[in-house]
């Protein structure tokens, strides 16, 4: 499951990063109306990044079906070897993601290439992603319903897990808030396939789709772009991150610097104690920093974090240095304290009478 790195194809991939940050994009010219390859008309712009953009665009085959599609640009100047390189990359990922067909991931159903851009033809969402959904609840001082959150995860969970068992296994390598959507029929999506990978050993995948995910969510192994050596548990640690954040109204703290302060990243229930303790156990489980040190597979996630599995305890992160809770650390202990006095001395008090 380990990908080894060639040095020739590392270096075709510092290449590629160089070469698709600048060059000509459609989103510099008028958009609205223009047509492309005769059937799908732009609307909106309704992404934009380094690499290219995201459209709303309608298809004419198909009356009243609105699709996204996403961009991949290249350099004009760029090596036409190199670009027959990453454009032969393009189409093996993206015809791995046509055949995806999973109720909580936009179906794929179409790809294809014109002049310097590539372009991944998607279902388009409806609704608001989790992260907007999380400022709004933040904004009016409160916390996202716990019991939500975890219908949210079962469905993210059943994505993965779909991803993960496709042979080869499939990796998104971007998961966070804003890349998971809540449709009107409060179906969670995980949209935006933007850095996908096949986990195929002695191979390097080298698209330029992909790049190296949100700081805030990616795993220390995933910083190293492709020279990293990812798998299913980088898509785990992200998951984890998404649900720290969506819990607790805090952005999770990037993995480099937990790496250099060990104990900085606080417990969920520190921000909301509601948050019950076995789901915050398992997130943080999710967490780690060593892959090793993370539950294994998706379905180990799915059951510590839903209170069937006993959580290891690898890595604790108590909120003042590595100083553990002591029994009378929740409400609920010290209730218990309070009750068994109160017995007591009422058995001493009736033995009297």
């Amino acid at each position: 499951m380990r990908r080894w790195v060639t040095p020739r194809a590392s270096f075709i991939y510092v290449l590629l990063k160089l070469y698709c940050i600048r060059g000509p994009s459609l989103s510099t010219n008028p958009e609205t109306g223009l047509v492309l390859r005769d059937r799908y008309i732009i609307r909106e712009i309704i992404g934009h990044g380094g690499m290219g953009s995201i459209f709303l665009a309608e298809d004419n085959r198909l009356s009243g079906r609105l699709c996204a599609l996403k961009q991949v640009r290249y350099d004009q100047d760029i090596p036409d070897n190199l670009r027959s390189q990453t454009r032969e990359q393009f189409y093996r990922e993206a015809s791995v993601l046509a055949r995806l067909d999973h109720p909580n991931l936009p179906k794929v159903s179409d790809y294809f290439s014109l002049s310097d851009c590539d372009y991944l033809v998607m279902d388009f969402i409806p609704g608001d992603d989790l992260k907007t959904l999380m400022d709004r609840t933040r904004r009016q001082g409160l916390f996202l319903d716990q019991d939500e959150v975890l219908q949210w995860a079962a469905q993210i969970a059943d994505a993965l897990e779909y991803l993960h068992t496709q042979d080869p296994p499939v990796i998104h390598r971007d998961i966070k808030p804003s890349n998971l959507k809540l449709t009107p029929n409060h179906i969670v999506k995980l949209v935006d396939f933007g850095l996908v990978k096949q986990m195929i050993p002695e191979e390097l995948t080298i698209t330029v789709i992909q790049g190296r995910g949100t700081a805030l969510y990616t795993p220390l192994e995933q910083y190293g772009g492709d020279a990293g050596h990812t798998d299913t548990r980088s898509d785990i640690y992200a998951f984890g991150a998404t649900l720290y954040h969506l819990l607790s109204n805090h952005p999770p703290l990037e993995a480099k610097q937990r790496f250099l302060r060990p104990d900085s990243l606080q417990r969920i229930r520190q921000y909301n104690p509601a948050v019950e303790p076995h789901v915050d156990d398992a997130i943080l489980w999710a967490m780690s920093l060593h892959p090793d040190q993370r539950p294994s597979d998706i379905q180990s996630f799915k059951n510590g974090l839903f209170g069937g599995l006993s959580i290891p305890s690898l890595r604790p992160y108590y909120p003042r240095g590595n100083r553990k809770p002591s029994f009378f650390s929740t409400v609920n202990d010290r209730l218990m304290v309070v009750v068994v006095f109160l017995l007591f001395f009422a058995a001493i008090f009736a033995s009297f009478f």
